[in-house]
Protein backbone atom coordinates (compact mmCIF):
# COMPACT_ATOMS: atom_id res chain seq x y z
CA UNK A 1 0.00 0.00 0.00
CA UNK A 2 1.42 3.30 -1.01
CA UNK A 3 1.55 6.29 1.01
CA UNK A 4 0.52 9.56 -0.63
CA UNK A 5 2.95 12.25 -0.08
CA UNK A 6 1.40 15.17 1.34
CA UNK A 7 2.75 19.09 0.42
CA UNK A 8 1.97 21.56 2.56
CA UNK A 9 -0.02 24.17 0.57
CA UNK A 10 2.38 27.78 0.96
CA UNK A 11 1.14 31.33 0.32
CA UNK A 12 2.50 34.36 -0.35
CA UNK A 13 6.03 34.40 1.63
CA UNK A 14 6.47 36.02 4.59
CA UNK A 15 8.61 38.91 4.30
CA UNK A 16 12.35 39.19 5.98
CA UNK A 17 11.39 42.23 7.54
CA UNK A 18 8.96 42.05 10.37
CA UNK A 19 7.70 45.75 10.44
CA UNK A 20 5.97 45.72 7.48
CA UNK A 21 2.36 44.36 7.63
CA UNK A 22 -0.86 46.20 7.48
CA UNK A 23 0.71 49.54 8.47
CA UNK A 24 2.60 49.30 5.51
CA UNK A 25 -0.15 48.09 3.07
CA UNK A 26 -2.26 51.39 3.85
CA UNK A 27 0.70 53.93 3.64
CA UNK A 28 1.05 52.62 -0.47
CA UNK A 29 -2.63 52.82 -0.64
CA UNK A 30 -2.27 56.73 0.81
CA UNK A 31 0.52 57.71 -1.48
CA UNK A 32 -1.51 55.68 -4.77
CA UNK A 33 -4.95 57.87 -3.37
CA UNK A 34 -2.76 61.13 -3.11
CA UNK A 35 -1.30 60.69 -6.69
CA UNK A 36 -4.47 59.80 -8.22
CA UNK A 37 -6.08 63.18 -6.75
CA UNK A 38 -3.49 65.20 -7.64
CA UNK A 39 -3.65 63.34 -11.29
CA UNK A 40 -7.28 64.71 -11.13
CA UNK A 41 -6.62 68.03 -10.09
CA UNK A 42 -3.92 68.49 -12.75
CA UNK A 43 -6.95 67.18 -15.39
CA UNK A 44 -9.19 69.32 -13.66
CA UNK A 45 -7.19 72.31 -14.21
CA UNK A 46 -6.36 71.62 -17.32
CA UNK A 47 -9.99 71.21 -18.50
CA UNK A 48 -10.64 74.66 -16.83
CA UNK A 49 -8.23 76.37 -18.95
CA UNK A 50 -8.42 75.38 -22.07
CA UNK A 51 -12.15 76.13 -21.72
CA UNK A 52 -11.27 79.60 -20.33
CA UNK A 53 -8.97 80.38 -23.60
CA UNK A 54 -11.13 78.82 -25.67
CA UNK A 55 -14.05 81.89 -24.36
CA UNK A 56 -11.41 84.26 -24.69
CA UNK A 57 -10.73 83.34 -28.24
CA UNK A 58 -14.66 83.13 -29.09
CA UNK A 59 -14.72 86.63 -27.32
CA UNK A 60 -12.07 87.94 -29.22
CA UNK A 61 -12.85 86.53 -32.86
CA UNK A 62 -16.71 88.16 -32.19
CA UNK A 63 -15.28 91.53 -31.25
CA UNK A 64 -13.00 91.23 -34.94
CA UNK A 65 -15.82 90.02 -36.54
CA UNK A 66 -17.77 93.31 -35.49
CA UNK A 67 -14.43 95.16 -36.34
CA UNK A 68 -14.28 94.07 -40.43
CA UNK A 69 -18.28 94.55 -40.61
CA UNK A 70 -18.23 98.14 -39.46
CA UNK A 71 -14.90 98.53 -41.57
CA UNK A 72 -16.76 97.18 -45.12
CA UNK A 73 -20.09 98.99 -44.64
CA UNK A 74 -19.31 102.48 -42.36
CA UNK A 75 -15.75 103.78 -42.82
CA UNK A 76 -14.04 102.28 -45.61
CA UNK A 77 -13.28 105.86 -46.64
CA UNK A 78 -11.67 106.53 -43.32
CA UNK A 79 -9.43 103.43 -43.47
CA UNK A 80 -8.52 103.88 -47.12
CA UNK A 81 -7.33 107.58 -46.80
CA UNK A 82 -4.93 106.35 -43.95
CA UNK A 83 -3.61 103.44 -46.04
CA UNK A 84 -3.32 105.39 -49.56
CA UNK A 85 -5.37 108.48 -50.09
CA UNK A 86 -5.06 108.02 -53.94
CA UNK A 87 -6.70 104.80 -53.97
CA UNK A 88 -8.99 106.49 -51.18
CA UNK A 89 -9.58 109.31 -53.76
CA UNK A 90 -9.97 106.98 -56.43
CA UNK A 91 -12.74 104.85 -54.86
CA UNK A 92 -14.91 107.39 -53.93
CA UNK A 93 -15.63 108.42 -57.10
CA UNK A 94 -18.82 107.21 -57.95
CA UNK A 95 -18.14 106.98 -61.73
CA UNK A 96 -15.54 103.64 -60.34
CA UNK A 97 -17.97 101.49 -59.05
CA UNK A 98 -15.52 100.33 -56.61
CA UNK A 99 -15.88 98.09 -53.59
CA UNK A 100 -13.57 97.14 -50.83
CA UNK A 101 -13.75 93.85 -49.06
CA UNK A 102 -12.15 92.73 -45.59
CA UNK A 103 -11.56 89.05 -44.57
CA UNK A 104 -9.53 87.35 -42.26
CA UNK A 105 -6.12 85.64 -43.21
CA UNK A 106 -3.73 84.00 -41.13
CA UNK A 107 -1.95 80.70 -40.38
CA UNK A 108 -2.16 81.26 -36.37
CA UNK A 109 -5.11 82.55 -34.18
CA UNK A 110 -6.23 85.43 -33.64
CA UNK A 111 -6.19 86.52 -37.61
CA UNK A 112 -5.24 89.61 -39.01
CA UNK A 113 -7.54 91.47 -40.99
CA UNK A 114 -6.81 92.04 -45.27
CA UNK A 115 -8.58 93.98 -47.70
CA UNK A 116 -8.76 94.34 -51.73
CA UNK A 117 -10.47 96.71 -53.53
CA UNK A 118 -12.49 95.70 -56.66
CA UNK A 119 -13.85 97.20 -59.78
CA UNK A 120 -16.95 96.39 -61.21
CA UNK A 121 -17.43 95.95 -65.04
CA UNK A 122 -20.80 94.85 -65.88
CA UNK A 123 -19.65 92.04 -67.45
CA UNK A 124 -17.41 94.34 -69.47
CA UNK A 125 -14.10 92.92 -68.74
CA UNK A 126 -11.13 94.92 -67.63
CA UNK A 127 -8.49 96.69 -69.67
CA UNK A 128 -5.35 97.39 -67.79
CA UNK A 129 -3.14 100.21 -69.26
CA UNK A 130 0.64 99.72 -68.61
CA UNK A 131 2.78 102.61 -69.23
CA UNK A 132 5.76 99.63 -70.06
CA UNK A 133 3.39 98.76 -73.10
CA UNK A 134 2.41 102.63 -74.40
CA UNK A 135 5.58 104.28 -73.58
CA UNK A 136 7.96 103.20 -76.76
CA UNK A 137 11.55 103.39 -76.28
CA UNK A 138 13.48 106.77 -77.39
CA UNK A 139 10.20 108.40 -77.27
CA UNK A 140 8.95 111.92 -75.63
CA UNK A 141 6.79 110.57 -73.21
CA UNK A 142 9.80 108.38 -72.27
CA UNK A 143 11.62 111.26 -71.46
CA UNK A 144 9.01 113.09 -69.51
CA UNK A 145 8.58 109.78 -67.34
CA UNK A 146 12.23 109.81 -66.71
CA UNK A 147 11.61 113.72 -65.64
CA UNK A 148 8.62 112.73 -64.05
CA UNK A 149 9.68 109.63 -62.14
CA UNK A 150 13.48 110.49 -61.53
CA UNK A 151 16.85 108.88 -62.17
CA UNK A 152 16.54 106.42 -58.49
CA UNK A 153 12.90 105.24 -59.33
CA UNK A 154 13.38 104.98 -63.38
CA UNK A 155 16.93 103.32 -62.58
CA UNK A 156 14.82 100.75 -59.84
CA UNK A 157 11.82 99.95 -62.36
CA UNK A 158 14.78 98.61 -65.04
CA UNK A 159 16.68 96.77 -62.28
CA UNK A 160 13.32 95.07 -61.50
CA UNK A 161 12.45 94.52 -64.99
CA UNK A 162 15.86 92.39 -65.37
CA UNK A 163 15.69 90.79 -62.12
CA UNK A 164 11.99 89.66 -63.40
CA UNK A 165 12.99 88.55 -67.05
CA UNK A 166 16.26 86.34 -65.30
CA UNK A 167 13.94 84.73 -62.88
CA UNK A 168 10.89 83.64 -65.25
CA UNK A 169 12.47 84.27 -68.92
CA UNK A 170 9.18 85.37 -70.29
CA UNK A 171 7.94 88.67 -69.22
CA UNK A 172 7.09 90.83 -72.41
CA UNK A 173 4.86 90.29 -75.49
CA UNK A 174 8.00 89.55 -77.38
CA UNK A 175 8.95 86.67 -75.93
CA UNK A 176 5.81 84.89 -76.41
CA UNK A 177 6.06 82.10 -79.27
CA UNK A 178 4.16 79.22 -78.00
CA UNK A 179 1.08 78.49 -76.83
CA UNK A 180 2.60 77.39 -73.65
CA UNK A 181 5.12 80.75 -73.54
CA UNK A 182 1.44 82.57 -73.55
CA UNK A 183 -0.17 80.67 -70.81
CA UNK A 184 3.53 81.60 -68.76
CA UNK A 185 3.22 84.98 -69.75
CA UNK A 186 -0.13 85.32 -68.77
CA UNK A 187 -0.16 83.47 -65.22
CA UNK A 188 3.43 85.88 -64.88
CA UNK A 189 0.69 89.37 -65.34
CA UNK A 190 -1.35 87.68 -62.67
CA UNK A 191 1.40 87.38 -60.12
CA UNK A 192 3.32 90.44 -60.74
CA UNK A 193 2.42 94.09 -59.26
CA UNK A 194 0.89 96.68 -61.30
CA UNK A 195 4.15 99.07 -61.05
CA UNK A 196 5.96 96.66 -63.20
CA UNK A 197 3.18 96.33 -66.19
CA UNK A 198 1.18 93.43 -64.01
CA UNK A 199 -2.54 93.57 -63.03
CA UNK A 200 -2.31 91.28 -59.55
CA UNK A 201 -4.68 92.85 -57.11
CA UNK A 202 -3.76 91.14 -53.64
CA UNK A 203 -5.44 91.14 -50.57
CA UNK A 204 -3.74 93.77 -48.41
CA UNK A 205 -3.09 93.36 -44.63
CA UNK A 206 -4.50 96.05 -42.53
CA UNK A 207 -2.08 96.91 -39.57
CA UNK A 208 -3.00 98.97 -36.84
CA UNK A 209 -1.39 101.94 -37.88
CA UNK A 210 -4.36 102.18 -40.83
CA UNK A 211 -7.17 101.84 -38.07
CA UNK A 212 -8.19 105.53 -36.40
CA UNK A 213 -7.16 105.56 -33.16
CA UNK A 214 -10.54 107.42 -32.11
CA UNK A 215 -12.75 104.24 -33.01
CA UNK A 216 -13.29 101.48 -30.99
CA UNK A 217 -11.87 99.31 -33.80
CA UNK A 218 -8.66 100.72 -33.13
CA UNK A 219 -8.56 99.03 -28.99
CA UNK A 220 -10.33 95.69 -30.34
CA UNK A 221 -7.31 95.05 -32.95
CA UNK A 222 -4.90 95.96 -30.13
CA UNK A 223 -6.77 93.52 -27.75
CA UNK A 224 -6.10 90.59 -30.27
CA UNK A 225 -2.28 91.18 -31.06
CA UNK A 226 -1.24 92.74 -27.34
CA UNK A 227 -3.88 91.10 -24.93
CA UNK A 228 -4.25 94.50 -23.14
CA UNK A 229 -8.18 95.83 -23.17
CA UNK A 230 -8.26 98.89 -23.15
CA UNK A 231 -11.35 101.18 -20.90
CA UNK A 232 -13.77 102.06 -23.65
CA UNK A 233 -13.44 98.73 -25.00
CA UNK A 234 -14.39 97.26 -21.59
CA UNK A 235 -17.07 99.10 -21.45
CA UNK A 236 -18.38 98.54 -23.91
CA UNK A 237 -17.44 94.70 -24.38
CA UNK A 238 -20.90 93.32 -22.82
CA UNK A 239 -23.46 95.17 -25.30
CA UNK A 240 -21.15 94.12 -28.31
CA UNK A 241 -20.61 90.35 -27.20
CA UNK A 242 -24.41 90.17 -27.18
CA UNK A 243 -25.88 88.51 -30.13
CA UNK A 244 -28.05 90.50 -32.35
CA UNK A 245 -31.62 89.77 -31.96
CA UNK A 246 -32.54 91.95 -34.46
CA UNK A 247 -31.22 93.83 -37.23
CA UNK A 248 -31.32 97.32 -35.67
CA UNK A 249 -29.72 96.07 -32.42
CA UNK A 250 -26.91 94.90 -34.96
CA UNK A 251 -26.42 98.31 -36.73
CA UNK A 252 -26.28 99.84 -33.47
CA UNK A 253 -23.14 97.25 -32.56
CA UNK A 254 -21.73 98.42 -35.43
CA UNK A 255 -22.25 101.95 -35.03
CA UNK A 256 -20.67 101.58 -31.48
CA UNK A 257 -17.23 100.21 -32.84
CA UNK A 258 -17.06 102.15 -35.85
CA UNK A 259 -18.07 105.59 -33.79
CA UNK A 260 -15.83 108.61 -33.62
CA UNK A 261 -14.66 109.64 -30.28
CA UNK A 262 -13.11 112.42 -29.03
CA UNK A 263 -9.46 111.42 -26.64
CA UNK A 264 -10.92 113.45 -23.57
CA UNK A 265 -14.50 113.03 -22.28
CA UNK A 266 -16.73 115.79 -21.50
CA UNK A 267 -16.75 114.77 -17.55
CA UNK A 268 -13.13 115.69 -17.50
CA UNK A 269 -13.34 119.21 -19.03
CA UNK A 270 -13.37 121.67 -16.54
CA UNK A 271 -15.02 125.31 -16.53
CA UNK A 272 -12.24 128.18 -17.35
CA UNK A 273 -14.08 130.40 -14.66
CA UNK A 274 -13.44 129.29 -10.66
CA UNK A 275 -14.26 131.11 -7.34
CA UNK A 276 -11.05 132.77 -5.76
CA UNK A 277 -11.36 129.81 -3.23
CA UNK A 278 -10.98 127.10 -5.40
CA UNK A 279 -8.20 128.58 -7.48
CA UNK A 280 -6.26 128.95 -4.47
CA UNK A 281 -6.27 125.19 -3.40
CA UNK A 282 -6.08 124.37 -7.00
CA UNK A 283 -2.26 122.56 -7.49
CA UNK A 284 -0.41 123.39 -10.80
CA UNK A 285 0.09 119.81 -12.23
CA UNK A 286 2.79 120.09 -15.20
CA UNK A 287 4.47 117.54 -17.56
CA UNK A 288 7.29 116.83 -15.81
CA UNK A 289 7.68 113.69 -14.03
CA UNK A 290 8.34 113.56 -10.46
CA UNK A 291 12.04 112.80 -10.36
CA UNK A 292 11.96 115.52 -12.67
CA UNK A 293 10.51 117.92 -10.30
CA UNK A 294 12.62 116.33 -6.89
CA UNK A 295 15.61 117.66 -9.18
CA UNK A 296 14.70 120.81 -9.61
CA UNK A 297 13.84 121.11 -5.95
CA UNK A 298 17.33 119.82 -5.61
CA UNK A 299 18.75 122.26 -7.61
CA UNK A 300 17.21 125.35 -6.54
CA UNK A 301 18.00 124.55 -2.55
CA UNK A 302 21.48 124.60 -3.63
CA UNK A 303 21.36 127.48 -5.38
CA UNK A 304 19.66 129.02 -2.16
CA UNK A 305 22.82 128.14 -0.49
CA UNK A 306 25.21 129.06 -2.91
CA UNK A 307 23.42 132.43 -2.94
CA UNK A 308 23.28 132.79 0.84
CA UNK A 309 27.09 131.97 1.34
CA UNK A 310 28.20 134.53 -0.97
CA UNK A 311 25.81 136.63 0.58
CA UNK A 312 27.83 135.92 3.64
CA UNK A 313 31.07 136.53 2.45
CA UNK A 314 30.29 139.83 0.79
CA UNK A 315 29.13 140.35 4.01
CA UNK A 316 32.33 139.76 6.19
CA UNK A 317 34.49 141.14 3.28
CA UNK A 318 32.58 144.47 3.47
CA UNK A 319 33.09 144.69 7.57
CA UNK A 320 36.70 144.16 6.86
CA UNK A 321 36.92 146.40 4.62
CA UNK A 322 35.21 149.15 6.78
CA UNK A 323 37.25 148.09 10.04
CA UNK A 324 40.81 148.67 8.20
CA UNK A 325 39.72 151.70 6.86
CA UNK A 326 38.57 152.99 10.64
CA UNK A 327 42.49 151.55 11.69
CA UNK A 328 43.78 153.65 9.25
CA UNK A 329 41.94 156.68 10.12
CA UNK A 330 42.61 156.55 13.69
CA UNK A 331 46.36 155.66 13.60
CA UNK A 332 48.87 158.74 13.96
CA UNK A 333 49.92 161.17 10.78
CA UNK A 334 53.48 159.82 10.69
CA UNK A 335 52.55 156.14 10.20
CA UNK A 336 50.11 157.22 7.71
CA UNK A 337 53.19 159.11 5.45
CA UNK A 338 54.53 155.45 5.76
Amino acid sequence: MSHSLKVPVTGVPKSDNPHLGKGHKVHLSNTVKTKEKQQNKDVSAHIIQKAWLSHLDKTVFQLLKHTICAAEHHVTHEILKKVSPLEAELAKDPCMKCKVRFRFSGEIFPPFIVFKIFLHTEGHGYKYFSGKKFLKPSSEAEADAYKIMGRKKFYHQIKEDERLFQKFKITDDIDVVTLKDYMQYSSHLDEIPASSGGRNNCWRRLSLENIPRTMIMYDIVDYAESGIISKRLKKEMKYLLQRPKTEEMRQHQLRIVSEVRSPLSLSSLQPLYRPYQQQSQIRHLGRRSKQALMKVEKMKRAYKMAKEKNASVGNQKWTYQVQSRKRQLSSPPHLLTL
